[in-house]
């Protein structure tokens, strides 16, 4: 059907309704509006677009298009004029003409009409229809129409037969809708909140210029603490040597230093080919739970534990068992109910000493009962010990490998939180004790480390720089330095709340406060950071973000230098003295 066509029956449909809204029944008239609308509403879940999308499409196209104006088409009050009819089909990819009066196929376009470019619609943006997003109303429309709810549960458009996700293309030439694609099945009980919805709403007030305190990630530089300057020369110097893949474990001078690191922590039984570098121990992390479990294996987790703990023994298809840091108890791990927990399918059992979220450090008896359980039940030992340089109050940190030279441990470590160098993407891990029993996991792991090739080789050139002569962080750690002072002054205003409890911590930069059942009488932890949020632009992370399932708990970073942070205290001293659930 060429322009002209299209054109004629636009006329034609528009004079037929104002001609029968004078002689005929108001509902006859309204239906006609309603079947364009369910058509409009049709085409738009089938591109998996909202409301909000066509607005931005109008805008950059340069239409003239009002949120109450669409909002009127897809309630059925009226139809588009004949330029916005040609841009809704042309921007959704059917014929103008069906579009109008439901004549021809769908996805038929004539001749004169361009194609909508795929790139040209924007994907579902995860927004509310409701925002406006600076589009202006059509001053021709009613305002104050409310707008059709296109969204299902997880915030994505829904298509009529329930699938979700983003659509490939536009109709085929029989009407049908293009396959949709949904996430992973495997993702469903996949948590990581400490970049969740709550930061999601954060960025959003930001987008707005609202400023907001975030308390929330534990990212040294935007609070200021600069990478030593011998480091960052050292890697200026190497550029021009790191071009290349290195090998698939790391450059040699890299894990000859973390192997004699590994040496003066005690770590028995490490050579420079059990240590694999990697894009932080996040990578690593992942990379050891794939080659470890089998579907229906069990690993015991701490809780509250680093969520990337529990998330990727799922994503490997096993099943992280949750063990009690008891919080009577300084936060250390509870070894009776790390014995009531293991089963016959249990392989494995995660420390992370130091704490995250709680700032615990274990002792060293602790965490020989710990070994002594892993020996009694043959589990293999993963020790997340990035925080292990990041010590206070005169306390020793030690390697639970240590303590075990004839079981299989691997333990993680890395530089992005001792040297302030989160963003270099550097971590590793030493495979240690006995290795005979783990010779195919070994195999799988080299596998695995093998196929991503190596990780980033500007960073792994200057772990000898890091690991050898002066830590500067340690004169963060002291009496007078940054982090030790804002812990001190964090926990004391914590402490001085009513209806707070909080345990101080002894190491890292993170504390995990309780709020009274009584008092406040929290249910929902995402909830009350949420409310924290939009009342006093301070974000927190929720404790059930920590697989914590008490409510009550968050967790606070304390980078952020004291003048923020006395901003903060007072923000959530004033919050907690009217807020309750």
């Amino acid at each position: 059907m060429d322009s002209r066509k299209v054109s004629r029956a636009y006329s034609e449909t528009v004079t037929s309704f104002v001609s029968t809204s004078a002689t005929a029944d108001p509902v006859e008239v309204d239906s006609g509006k309603r079947e364009f609308a369910a058509r409009l509403a049709q085409a738009m879940d089938a591109r998996q677009l909202k409301q909000v999308d066509l607005l931005r499409v109008a805008r950059d196209r340069g239409h003239k298009l009002g949120k109450s104006q669409l909002s009127q088409y897809l309630s059925g009050k009226t139809i588009p004029r004949k330029g916005m009819l040609h841009f809704l089909a042309e921007s959704l990819g059917v014929n103008a003409d069906w579009l109008l009066n439901g004549i021809e196929p769908m996805g038929a376009q004539s001749d004169s009409e361009s194609e909508a470019s795929p790139g040209s619609i924007p994907t579902p943006t995860g927004e509310n229809d409701g925002e406006s997003d600076g589009e202006s109303d059509d001053a021709n429309e009613n305002d104050g129409e409310n707008e059709s709810d296109d969204e299902s549960e997880n915030g994505h458009a829904a298509s009529d037969d329930g699938t979700q996700g983003i659509a490939t293309g536009k109709f085929n030439p029989e009407g049908k809708t293009m396959r949709q694609f949904k996430k992973s099945s495997k993702l469903d009980n996949v948590l990581y909140d400490i970049r969740g919805p709550v930061l999601d709403e954060a960025y959003r007030m930001e987008d707005q210029g609202i400023h907001v305190l975030k308390l929330n990630i534990g990212n040294p530089a935007p609070f200021g603490f600069r990478t030593p300057d011998e480091v960052v020369k050292d890697m200026q110097d190497q550029l021009t040597e790191c071009e290349g893949y290195s090998n698939s474990r790391g450059l040699f001078s890299a894990r000859k230093a973390i192997m004699q690191y590994d040496q003066l922590k005690g770590i028995p039984n490490v050579d420079v080919e059990d240590i694999y570098t990697g894009n932080g121990a996040s990578e690593l992390i992942q990379l050891a739970m794939n080659a470890f479990m089998d579907t229906g294996d069990e690993i015991l987790v701490p809780s509250p534990d680093y969520p990337l703990w529990t998330a990727c023994a799922t994503l490997a298809g096993g099943t992280a068992v949750h063990y009690i840091c008891d919080e009577q108890a300084n936060w250390y791990p509870d070894i009776e109910d790390i014995r009531s927990k293991i089963t016959p399918r249990t392989k494995g059992i995660v420390i992370i000493n130091p704490n995250n979220p709680t700032g615990a450090l274990y002792p060293r008896e602790v965490l020989q009962e710990i070994v002594d359980v892993a020996r009694e039940h043959q589990l293999v030992i993963f020790a997340d010990e990035i925080y292990d340089r990041l010590v206070m109050d005169g306390k020793e940190h030690v390697s639970i490998a240590s303590l075990a030279p004839d079981l299989f441990c691997i333990t993680f470590n890395g530089l992005s939180k001792s040297h302030m160098v989160a963003g270099y993407r550097i971590g590793w891990m030493s495979l240690s004790g006995n290795k005979r029993i783990a010779r195919d996991l070994i195999d799988g792991i080299n596998m695995l480390s093998n196929m991503r090739l190596c990780s980033n080789v500007p960073a792994q050139s200057i772990v000898q720089t890091c690991l050898g002569g002066i830590q500067r962080s340690q004169e963060l750690l002291v009496p007078g330095g940054r982090i030790y002072e804002q812990r001190e002054y964090v926990y004391q205003r914590l402490s001085a709340m009513d209806g707070v409890t909080v345990t101080k911590p002894e190491a890292a930069f993170y504390i995990f406060p309780h709020l009274s059942e009584e008092k406040f009488h929290i249910t929902d932890d995402d909830q009350f950071a949420l409310d924290l949020l939009k009342d006093k632009h301070v974000l927190i992370t929720a404790g059930k973000g920590f697989n914590w399932e008490k409510p009550g708990y968050f967790r606070i970073v304390y980078l952020p230098r004291k003048h923020t942070l006395h901003d903060a205290m007072d923000a959530l001293e004033d919050f907690l003295s009217y807020y309750r659930q």
